[in-house]
């Protein structure tokens, strides 16, 4: 059983600075090339650009604080839900802060869900962006504790063609890039570490597969323009193995929006999953040619 003191536990705020060689790295881990140049080439025509996702790594610290010198088994932890909001467009470089709060564990029976929120603040004290991350732990369920409120009906209607449907190969090597940015969990590089987390092999990091799905509404809903990107929120319905193709598809709604679900040849793995973008502004919009794949 997961320790519910943990409740309200905070850490920060603390700084953490970053250059463009980080927001490179991060765009190269969730599967960038060379024909997105704005987001890996640091001189690029308009400056280099950042991937809204990257707010997602900013916690990758304040996550492991929050859990030090807890007693938890790290090859238990999955991602569950995640969560970010972006305020402003994310400079591609500098120095800001993070704060993280646990805010609910919530029990799922099979498992616990650990919720924790991460705010980060620009050198001027601006919110830049905000993130919520579901952190399932399995096995700590059956605490007879709250289940947590019940999740929003966000499933694309039935029958309807999406708007878009971009895919994206993962190599099999993606994994072993994407714990550059933090994440060093060994459940997706061991594969000793794997099958004692009850995995045939390593898989992919849940944060990467939300990076991979943030690369296809952008390219498809944004026209290529991170600035348009506002929120993106997802549930974690299966897991992605280094080596699929993940297939990521939006229906457009009303409210400036799409409803979201990406999936491999196996089913779903994210559902739940709805993105707020900003509709072009006429005269005001970057007219660089989108991000094309």
């Amino acid at each position: 059983m997961i320790d519910l003191a943990l409740i309200g536990k905070k850490y920060g705020p603390v700084p953490f600075n970053y250059t463009w060689k980080d927001v490179v790295l991060y765009a190269l881990s969730i599967g960038a090339q060379t024909d997105e140049l704005q987001f890996i080439y640091e001189n690029a025509e308009g400056g280099l650009k950042v991937f809204p996702s990257f707010a997602t790594v900013m916690g990758a610290d304040v996550f492991a604080e929050l859990f030090k010198d807890v007693n938890v088994d790290f090859s238990r932890f999955i991602h569950g839900e995640e969560s970010v909001k972006l305020h402003r467009a994310i400079p591609p470089e500098g120095k800001v802060s993070v704060e993280g709060e646990i805010t609910n564990i919530y029990d799922k029976v099979k498992g616990a869900l650990i919720v924790w929120r991460l705010k980060v603040m620009t050198g001027t004290d601006e919110l830049l962006a905000e993130a919520e991350h579901g952190v399932y732990y399995v096995g700590a369920g059956g605490f007879g504790g709250d289940s947590g409120p019940k999740a929003e009906a966000l499933e694309p209607p039935d029958g309807v063609k999406p708007n878009f449907a971009t895919s994206y190969h993962i190599p099999e090597n993606q994994a072993a890039i994407y714990r550059l940015n933090g994440d060093f969990n060994p459940l997706h590089l061991d594969p000793n570490f794997a099958k004692m987390g009850g995995f045939s092999k390593p898989i992919l990091h849940g944060l990467c597969t939300y990076g991979y799905a943030t690369r296809a509404i952008l390219r498809s809903a944004c026209d290529g323009h991170a600035a348009r990107f506002k929120e993106f929120k997802a549930r974690f319905s299966g897991v992605v193995y280094p080596g699929d193709t993940l297939v990521t598809e939006g229906w457009e709604d009303k409210s400036a929006g799409y409803l979201i679900r990406s999936r491999t040849d196996r089913g779903v793995v994210l559902s739940h999953a709805y993105a707020r973008v900003e509709r072009p502004q006429p005269h005001t919009e970057d007219r660089r040619s989108p991000v094309k794949n």
